[in-house]
């Protein structure tokens, strides 16, 4: 009964001690084929939040420039990766029961196209949408700047893996 004691407790110190990291820095990405990437402007369609579409280009460039070996070039790209951010949507989320809202949602849609012209099959045309909730009693104006930063951040690592990371 006494040596299970320090048995157990080494064993827990080794399961405390001890972590497993994944990196998946760099995705699927064929660098023998493929090095270079060129990443078009995303115009804001929605004109809510003026600041969006550049706070969006600049994530998106950097986390594709950061973490991949590619290098951005204006044209000619093994890789192309262009769209437009679609949709910026506030709604009423959870109704209380004098019937108004307690719960408010902003979502953001971006639409890519992924063009891979080195390797087949590679290619993404879809929509992407990410979103945060709020207190109603917030106003979106005190909210939207930490808001739209989660978001962006969110549909960069969403369209990351879709397209490089290739999940």
């Amino acid at each position: 009964m006494g040596w299970s004691k320090y048995i157990l407790s080494g064993a827990l110190l080794l399961l405390v001690s001890c972590s497993i990291s994944y990196k998946f820095e760099g995705g699927s990405v064929n660098y023998d084929l493929t090095k270079t990437i060129h990443i078009a402007d995303f115009p804001d369609r929605t004109s809510f939040y003026s600041p969006m579409a550049s706070m969006f280009n600049l994530a998106l460039r950097r986390r594709f420039v950061e973490q991949t070996r590619l290098r951005e070039v204006s044209s000619n790209a093994d890789i192309e990766l262009e769209g437009e951010i679609t949709d910026f949507n506030v709604q009423g989320m959870a109704v209380k029961e004098d019937a108004y809202s307690s719960q408010t949602r902003l979502t953001i849609t971006v639409h890519v196209q992924y063009i891979n012209n080195k390797e087949a099959g590679k290619d993404v045309d879809q929509s992407f949408s990410a979103f945060q909730e709020f207190p109603s009693t917030s106003s979106i104006n005190d909210v939207q700047d930490d808001l739209v930063t989660k978001i962006i951040a969110e549909l960069v690592d969403v369209i990351y893996n879709a397209t490089i990371a290739n999940w």
